[in-house]
């Protein structure tokens, strides 16, 4: 999957400091999508970047219901990741469906799924692709941008 919006002077390099991490798996079911969002714009907001919470909420919960719907696999839990950088807060979810890999559709007006990923697209300013030895991480980064809000 091509990752959107590749800007190389916002790509923030791996070796960078990490600040602030955080990871935790849950089960696959739709209480567990909400936990996630709740979480994640939580902590967020604690690690001094409230303007972002809105953002990674929805991106989080896009991806998390994504991975629900087409990652997982009886009694195989999915992960999400949310790590700061200095220059980047990357989210990651990741799933045990290797093989199943999310693709920008064309939903119709009037159909509640294949919305996601175009929401996703629209709120980070990358995103993409990793495989994993099980499984796939799907990853969204968003810009800090200190002092403005998205």
């Amino acid at each position: 999957m091509t990752p959107a919006h590749q800007d190389a002077s916002a790509f923030e390099p791996e070796f960078s400091p990490v600040l602030q991490e955080d990871r935790l798996n849950y089960t696959p079911t739709a209480g567990s999508v909400s936990l996630a969002r709740r979480r994640a714009s939580r902590l967020v907001t604690q690690w001094g970047h409230p303007e972002l919470a809105w953002s990674t909420a929805l991106v989080v919960s896009e991806l998390a219901t994504n991975a629900l719907l087409h990652g997982s696999l009886r009694d195989r839990l999915f992960q999400v990741r949310t790590t700061l950088r200095p220059k980047t807060l990357r989210i990651e979810v990741s799933d045990p469906r290797g093989e199943r890999l999310p693709s920008l559709r064309i939903a119709e007006d009037d159909e509640c799924f294949g919305w996601g990923l175009h929401i996703v697209t629209q709120l980070a300013d990358r995103w993409g692709t990793q495989p994993r030895s099980v499984g796939k991480t799907v990853y969204a980064e968003l810009d800090v941008r200190t002092g403005t809000a998205r």
